[in-house]
């Protein structure tokens, strides 16, 4: 059973299903009688997607985009497989990553030297080509209509080279992928959303990642709607707190960068405490175990982004 998560703007969550329940959200935009599904998740999530439409009265073939915010497998793994499912469809991407849909097996090597090949094949199934003549490429200021609702696209590196926002005219509100950040609905407290960033293992770059969280902000967006997890609001003050946080993130990869065999272990014990003193910053009332498990993945994930950095700036 999918859980789905009803906005206003006919904007819904469906929970991918990727490791834990709400960890990675899907989301289905619907204008009238047709629909845009940003991020795949894996191929796991196809039977969750086809029943979340089925529940709004939608079939497949009403299914006009499926557009990927990045091509990292936890949100386009399923792509391919999508795609087959969907055949109306065009999909969306970054010109950095379309000729990964097309030919994803350097993706898939790239996560099975993160991963490993049983665990890769187990999270995310046989990752399947998109035909080129049904691949849409998407730079900074591109535009598409859905049912004549214009998504703008945003080039926002920082998380990734190939990463895209998208801007929802009707409701100016942006589903911005990981480039802005980790929101945790089992943080939430008192109405309030707890907040980080997030690195990648291999494209983390604190620069550009500051400008793509300023190009976000000066949308002015009421709602950003992160993979993980979903519609967060009070944008201006978590912008805030993601360029803090991005800066101690640098900070601690430069107290570290000579800290040689050392150095992975000295990063991950940074980025958790980072995560904690957060967390009591903000006033969160849950034990330190609850939060570094909520948050275990990320915080590795976190760290080898710190030390692909610094491996760059050599």
């Amino acid at each position: 059973m999918s859980q789905v998560i009803d906005y206003e703007f006919g904007i819904s969550a469906i929970d991918s299903g990727y490791h834990r329940p709400m960890l990675d959200a899907i989301h289905l935009l619907v204008e009238g009688a047709r629909a845009a599904i940003i991020d795949t998740g894996t191929n796991h999530s196809v039977p969750l997607v086809l029943a979340a439409l089925r529940a709004k009265g939608l079939r497949p073939e009403q299914v006009d985009y499926v557009i990927l915010t990045h091509i990292h497998l936890d949100h386009a793994g399923g792509a391919g497989l999508f795609m087959r499912e969907f055949l109306n469809a065009t999909l969306t991407v970054h010109p950095r990553g379309a000729r990964h849909m097309a030919d994803p097996g350097k993706l898939v090597a790239g996560t099975v030297a993160v991963y490993g090949a049983a665990a890769t094949r187990r999270m995310y199934g046989e990752i399947l080509p998109v035909p080129v003549e049904r691949i849409l490429q998407t730079p900074h200021g591109a535009s598409i209509r859905l049912n004549g609702r214009e998504l703008q696209f945003l080039d926002t590196p920082g998380h990734a080279r190939h990463h895209v926002a998208i801007r929802d005219t009707l409701s100016g509100h942006v589903f911005a992928g990981d480039v802005f950040g980790l929101s945790y609905r089992e943080m939430d407290q008192d109405g309030r959303q707890f907040i980080i960033p997030t690195s990648s293992p291999v494209q983390f770059d604190p620069g550009p990642y500051h400008r793509s969280i300023d190009l976000i902000l000066g949308l002015k967006p009421a709602a950003v709607y992160v993979t993980h997890y979903s519609q967060i609001r009070d944008i201006e003050a978590k912008g805030a707190v993601l360029h803090r946080l991005v800066d101690a993130h640098a900070e601690l990869g430069l107290r570290e960068k000579e800290a040689g065999a050392a150095r992975p272990e000295r990063l991950r014990e940074g980025v958790k405490r980072m995560v904690l003193e957060e967390a009591r910053r903000w006033g969160s009332r849950l034990p330190d175990a609850r939060i570094l498990d909520i948050y275990s993945n990320d915080i590795e994930l976190n760290a080898q982004g710190l030390g692909f950095w610094l491996d760059s700036l050599q």
